[in-house]
């Protein structure tokens, strides 16, 4: 069971259900009480909806596909498709998540910068996002808007947020100080506080190296709760090598970053010297711009909570699907 402890700080819109600014992640022991917390994806009579990107061998996305070209089998069985579309026009919210841990200290303004270019180009009407920062804890920096200008304000207010102290302090907490970077906390929040009572495309962004150090919830949990709040995770790796001592390297979270994507149908970007975060800011665009939109009912009816396996076939042999793994079959009456 999740609490979430807040501060109020003047300036930030927020909705009247809100209750605040400053958000601290606490964990109740026992998974079970865990499991019947979390909430559970919003099937809108009894169909699913599955969010698809296709690319080609090269990585480029593939935009002009039909119906007939994909296949959706549940749990190993062939689902009939009702709904299909492009996805280029459909309602979009996005949770942007920026890591301000110690380790991020040197790419803040580049975030900052490339994010809100970012916001200018990709939303349009009825498109919302909001915006949190992630350190020792999680910060609300604003809550949904289409605004543009309110998101820049936000992100105008993006710090350092480390756990490490000491008179030389590194950007890796110690045993003695083990929260630093609550990426799976943050996660979890964005699901399900901010995005599982949405409607329409949803995707969680987050900018990162890929490292939690002191998260209450494991990676499992940030998963779970991005699939039931039906949420795509588009990942940016991205490290600051000087933040790793004389040797450089990155924070070496790339396999975690690549999980969570993978699981809900989303994909990792890696910033590096000959790939800027602008570079990737704009790619993403192209892929939140190409998607298909696919919804069935499944063959098996019975909300029994459980998880349902997921497959995108392609009738290219040539092409592949990224698509989320699964979701969950809620029971009725559930959150």
């Amino acid at each position: 069971m999740a609490f979430f402890m807040v501060k109020h700080t003047p300036g930030v819109r927020r909705p009247p259900n809100c209750t605040g600014m400053r958000i601290l992640v606490a964990l109740a022991t026992g998974a079970a009480l865990l499991a019947q917390d979390l909430p559970s994806i919003k099937v809108d009579v009894d169909v699913v909806s599955v969010l698809v990107s296709v690319r080609d061998k090269k990585g480029a996305l593939i935009a002009n596909l039909e119906k007939p070209d994909f296949t959706v089998l549940e749990d190993g069985k062939p689902q009939d498709i009702k709904y299909f579309t492009k996805e280029t026009d459909l309602p979009l919210t996005i949770g942007m998540l920026v890591d301000v841990s110690g380790s991020q200290r040197n790419l803040i303004d580049i975030e900052r910068n490339a994010a809100s270019q970012f916001f200018s180009q990709v939303l349009r009407k009825k498109d919302e996002a909001f915006l949190i920062s992630f350190g020792e804890e999680s910060e609300l920096l604003q809550d949904y808007t289409g605004s543009p200008r309110l998101l820049k304000e936000g992100l105008n207010h993006l710090e350092v947020s480390s756990g490490v102290g000491g008179i030389h302090p590194g950007p890796v907490p110690t045993i003695g100080q083990p929260r630093g970077t609550v990426l799976y906390d943050a996660i979890y929040l964005a699901a399900t506080d901010k995005l599982r009572s949405e409607v329409g495309r949803k995707v969680i962004v987050v900018i990162t190296d890929g490292v939690d150090q002191g998260s209450r919830l494991t990676r499992s949990d940030a998963i779970m709760a991005a699939q039931k709040a039906d949420a795509v995770i588009y990942s940016i790796d991205y490290s600051d090598p000087r933040a790793y001592g004389p040797f450089g390297g990155g924070g070496g979270g790339e396999g975690e970053l690549r999980k969570m994507s993978d699981e809900t149908g989303g994909h990792v970007y890696k910033v590096d010297r000959k790939h800027t975060l602008e570079d990737v800011f704009k790619e993403l665009q192209d892929e939140m711009r190409s998607q298909y939109s696919i919804g069935y009912t499944p063959t098996n009816d019975v909300k029994d909570g459980s998880y349902r396996h997921l497959e995108v076939r392609l009738a290219n042999k040539d092409l592949k699907a990224q698509a989320r793994k699964g979701y969950y079959a809620i029971k009725p009456g559930s959150k």
